[in-house]
């Protein structure tokens, strides 16, 4: 009888220590799903957030400020078409890298403005690639193009009439050059100015500043040197251009001033390399500067 005890006692301990374990494996592989499908399901939302940031780039348009008049980068051609370097470029990108662009044509301050606030996405402009600009918030792409500022005098000026002589500037003493705001020749004439004894007076644009000369107001002006040259050029303007006077060449970028815009400043780099590498780019400098650069 003892012994049938005995034997009943350890088969109920048995069965127990069965049961016991038997449900600490169900917990663990109820935590381990649990584990998983949490995982899975943290994987999940990220390739679904990563998806929807694709979707809202791709389906993005971006608007791109530029100037209204800055030949040959951005004008109005005869055919009341806004075209120029600028234009061709940054169209040529667009569909290299299949994104979608409003080009917006508003004045170089009302362009830089337009960027600082948000109303466009980025800015074409010819705008010189400076640390100041940088220190200012200007993020910058890769250099599109390099170009330096040059003074221009009048047609018939005496001023710097010994083109290569090394005290040219010292023409300008106790005179007005004309400039215009915030750009790169009106910096490079400022830098001067104090040390050859010059004043200055501001434009805002480009084609009051050369009337400003050519009208005898002031004897010179500081403009992009391809800029300047392709007026002269093409418009017949009364101007000559003083290789004595130019400054060292900078480079042009595009630029984005809200981080968040990163996304279009990679995907200019990038359309930028390849409209490099298959030809368009030169041909684009050819159409408009009658040469590749």
């Amino acid at each position: 009888m003892k012994k049938l005890v005995a034997m009943s006692m350890i088969a109920c301990m048995a069965m127990a220590t069965v049961a016991c374990g038997s449900s600490n494996s169900g917990d663990t592989a109820a935590a381990e799903t649990t584990e998983t499908t949490e995982s899975t399901e943290t994987a999940d939302a990220a390739e679904d957030a990563e998806a929807a940031d694709t979707a809202d780039t791709s389906d993005k348009t971006w608007v791109i400020a530029m100037d209204t008049v800055f030949r040959p980068f951005e004008f109005t051609d005869e055919n009341n078409e806004f075209v120029g370097i600028d234009v061709d470029i940054i169209k040529a990108v667009a569909e290299d890298q299949g994104f979608k662009i409003d080009i917006q044509s508003l004045g170089w301050d009302a362009a830089v403005a337009a960027v600082q606030s948000g109303q466009a996405d980025g800015l074409i402009a010819g705008a010189s690639i400076t640390d100041e600009r940088k220190a200012n918030g200007w993020i910058f792409s890769d250099s599109y193009y390099d170009s330096s500022q040059i003074f221009a005098v009048a047609a018939d000026s005496d001023i710097a009439v010994c083109c290569y002589c090394e005290d040219s500037f010292e023409d300008l003493k106790g005179k007005n050059v004309a400039v215009k705001n915030g750009t790169q020749g009106a910096a490079f004439a400022e830098s001067l100015k104090d040390q050859y004894g010059f004043t200055t007076t501001v434009f805002e644009d480009s084609p009051t500043m050369y009337q400003d000369v050519i009208q005898g107001n002031s004897v010179a002006c500081v403009e992009d040197k391809p800029i300047i040259q392709d007026w002269i050029v093409s418009k017949g303007l009364a101007l000559k251009t003083v290789d004595a006077m130019e400054s060292d060449p900078a480079p042009y970028g595009f630029a984005i001033m809200n981080e968040a815009n990163q996304p279009l400043l990679d995907m200019f780099n990038a359309g930028l390399a390849d409209i490099k590498a298959n030809g368009t780019y030169d041909e684009i400098l050819a159409k408009y500067l009658g040469e590749s650069k």
